[in-house]
């Protein structure tokens, strides 16, 4: 039986453009797999993963699929850059689904982040010529406009795609420095076009994707069907995006038909990357300035239903999980059993099998030092 003090958690939520109904606040925060095929399709393994999770959160997002060739961003990404893709698509969907989840489909376009080997003709695309800021990364290539508009159309084509597929709404992925935050990023944009210079005109790359999918969703789907986007609050380049300017591109986000906001941060309760005397937690401050007018959703480092329950208290409406789900595919159940203090947080080096994570992520899981509290 639930403990009456996590009775928020299961309360649902209606998202305010879409309509579509949450069942509860518990979102599983999208995280890569590496688990697909080389072609962009699904793998039995990757199905099972997110049917084993079918009951984790009341509402899951998957790993990012690539809109268009040029911007599939590692070994064993999905994609919704063809028709072909979509009964791969509709797979993951149904195993979503079938325990009465919402399925969201993150849609994405990995920028100059994208590995020279897995785009055609090695052609690593951004606003500009700028390569980030990892050892050895590839000088990409500054979009054309009709490289641009072609990349507006494909988040369009794709949002259809999901659609058919069955899928409950999309994410659009405009976070953790991947094509839309480059775009937005006074490091990675010094475009002197109607696509970069002014903080307005970095923010039209993003928003033109907005209106790309929220019209395919309004044209093509039959049911309710969410838009949420995902961004990253700051960056620690100088020069970089500040929260000033996340305020901003937050404000103009809340402006359009968007159901969400997602604001990816390695620790919800963390404070400015930028500014260590500024400790309010990112979240929380997008929240305070937008969140009368569109939902967000809090992730990063929230653990257990009580500290759940602290970021529901402060009104933020939503909040995402990721490892916890990996490590604990039955949080939610045991949650709503009373069974909270039966929840896994380790992560065994026996248990791959019990908790269904394909190979190729769980070696990332096992050797990534620091991620995951892994005991033998």
């Amino acid at each position: 039986m639930i403990n009456n003090k996590y009775q928020a958690l299961f309360q649902p939520i209606t998202l305010p453009h879409s309509g579509l109904v949450l069942p509860n606040r518990a979102v599983m925060a999208p995280m890569t797999t590496y688990s697909g095929n080389s072609d962009g399709t699904t793998t039995d393994a990757e199905v099972a993963y997110y049917a084993r999770r079918s009951k984790a959160a009341g509402t899951i997002m998957t790993a990012c699929a690539f809109v268009i060739p040029q911007g599939k961003g590692f070994r064993g990404q999905i994609g919704v850059h063809s028709d072909a893709m979509i009964p791969s698509l509709k797979r993951i969907a149904e195993a979503i689904k079938k325990d009465g989840a919402k399925a969201i489909l993150q849609i994405y376009h990995g920028g100059r982040m994208s590995p020279p080997e897995e785009v055609p003709n090695g052609r690593v695309l951004s606003a500009s010529n700028i390569p980030a800021t990892y050892g050895n990364a590839p000088i990409p290539h500054p979009m054309t406009e009709a490289e641009i508009e072609e990349t507006i159309a494909a988040f369009g084509e794709a949002t259809r795609r999901a659609i058919e597929a069955g899928f409950n709404g999309v994410e659009i992925h405009g976070a953790n420095t991947y094509l839309l935050q480059q775009f937005f990023s006074p490091h990675a944009n010094r475009r002197e076009d109607k696509w970069g210079d002014s903080i307005e005109k970095r923010m039209a790359f993003p928003l033109a994707i907005v209106e790309a999918v929220t019209s395919a969703a309004t044209k093509y789907a039959k049911a309710p069907f969410a838009v949420g986007y995902r961004l990253s609050p700051e960056e620690v380049e100088e020069p970089g995006i500040t929260i000033s300017d996340t305020l901003q591109l937050a404000n103009a986000l809340a402006s359009t038909k968007l159901d969400y906001l997602h604001i990816s941060t390695m620790s919800y309760a963390g404070g400015s990357l930028r500014n260590s005397d500024d400790t309010v937690p990112r979240a929380l401050l997008i929240h305070n300035h937008v969140g009368h007018r569109i939902p967000v959703i809090g992730v990063g480092s929230i653990h257990n239903p009580e500290e759940v329950t602290t970021v529901l208290n402060t009104g933020i409406p939503l909040v995402a999980l990721g490892r916890e789900l990996l490590m604990e595919p039955d949080w939610l159940t045991k949650v709503k059993e009373g069974q909270e203090h039966d929840i896994r947080t380790t992560l065994s080096k026996q248990a791959q099998a019990e908790l269904v994570i394909p190979d190729p992520m769980w070696q990332g899981l096992i050797t990534r030092k620091g991620w995951l509290p892994v005991v033998d």
